[in-house]
């Protein structure tokens, strides 16, 4: 069994992967570009790639998708009295970023039989102070973001699309992110192409553009002074430091150039996965049975086992066990094999912050998310997904 760096594990849950292009790249930017604070040549690079290959409108590359979210609550001016729709079954991110301008966080339950929001107990929610939904696409499976749409169109409110795990999705041919009058995007280590840390805000509705571009520079003109739109720039709106060293976005365009081929590996590992816990017999194509057979028999004596059917971008594969201790169980046994597998989101509705804050929201009861938060488990999901040998 292959083992890596400063860990016990043979088969972590996740090894960040390096095409052999991104220290090229970096170097690059370093010796021959002389701009490394961001927005350069490898920025727009970027950019350009993510507007051209998907048709959202306009990109922002940024520290984080934290960071892109907390743009979008400046950008669409969320203050203290409005309420933002949000699920309780994500990462913190989603809804700190609204906290933080003073947005009362008004929860929803996910799916019964997937992570992702259930639309059909949003109308109910929405009040004269409904300011935006912010939805997730779980695992890069899409939302039902036809009737969302048509829900925040109805109600005249903005539909902010959180696809930090959504690279390379798609709903009836159109790319997640491009829905939504923003939405959001990760290139943490975790993701399926990455950075290391990083981020990107996609902005649809051209009438937030040029306000997008400002809060992007820290509040300033400055982006516009260097097109050579004036002769100075200055102060003139709330705003960051959000924009991605060129360093990152130089990393980032090595991995962008191989995308395919990353997106292709993670497709076989992913339906080798599906088609052994579907059957627990179909032969694997790139991981080795040694391993399946490891998963397997492991589960011996848990009970039975839901697992991810839907392949969404291949970003993640998990099992749905039938109790935390059960689920417990398992990790422990697939440890004492060396192999690493994490369980994922608290629900948001009953965090300590929100106990504080919100006790409204507190009370409240979500089983479907708190379901996902006590027996969902993620199995190790990445391109060198190592043989057992």
């Amino acid at each position: 069994m292959r083992s890596f760096p400063n860990s016990p594990l043979k088969i972590p849950f996740n090894k960040p992967y390096l095409t052999g292009k991104e220290f090229v790249n970096i170097q690059d930017a370093a010796e021959n570009l002389g701009k490394l604070s961001g927005n350069g040549f490898y920025s727009r690079q970027c950019q350009e790639f993510f507007q051209n290959r998907y048709g959202f409108h306009r990109c922002f590359l940024t520290t984080s998708c934290t960071d892109a979210l907390e743009m979008a609550a400046l950008l669409l001016e969320i203050q203290e009295g409005d309420e933002v729709i949000v699920p309780s079954f994500t990462f913190v991110s989603t809804a700190n970023a609204f906290a933080l301008r003073g947005a009362k966080l008004v929860f929803v339950d996910s799916q019964e039989d997937f992570p992702n929001l259930d639309v059909n107990t949003i109308e109910p929610l929405i009040t004269s102070k409904t300011k935006a939904i912010v939805l997730v696409h779980y695992a890069g499976v899409s939302c039902e973001i036809g009737q969302l749409k048509k829900l925040a169109d109805k109600y005249k409110i903005f539909l902010v699309e959180d696809a930090a795990q959504a690279i390379e999705s798609f709903e009836g041919g159109r790319a997640l992110g491009s829905f939504g009058q923003l939405a959001t995007f990760s290139f943490h280590e975790t993701k399926n192409i990455h950075c290391g840390e990083g981020g990107m805000l996609v902005v649809n509705d051209p009438n937030l553009e040029k306000r997008a571009e400002i809060i992007w520079e820290k509040g300033t003109d400055r982006t516009a002074f260097f097109r050579g739109e004036s002769d100075k720039y200055g102060w003139k709106d709330l705003g960051s430091s959000f924009l991605l060293s060129e360093l990152n976005a130089a990393f980032l365009w090595g991995q962008l150039e191989n995308l395919d081929a990353i997106q292709e590996r993670r497709k076989q590992i992913w339906e080798d996965y599906q088609g052994w816990f579907s059957g627990l017999k179909k032969e694997p194509s790139v991981l080795q049975k040694t391993y399946l057979e490891i998963l397997e028999q492991a589960l011996q004596g848990l009970g039975e086992i839901e697992f991810q059917t839907q392949p969404g971008n291949y970003h993640l594969f998990y099992l749905l066990f039938e109790n935390a201790n059960l689920r417990q169980q398992y990790i422990g046994r697939l440890r004492q094999n060396g192999i690493l597998a994490v369980f994922h989101y608290q629900s948001l509705h009953k965090s300590e912050f929100i106990q504080k804050h919100q006790p409204e929201q507190f009370v409240r009861t979500f089983p479907n998310s708190d379901r996902f938060s006590d027996f969902l488990l993620r199995l190790p999901l990445f391109y060198e997904l190592p043989d057992l040998t």
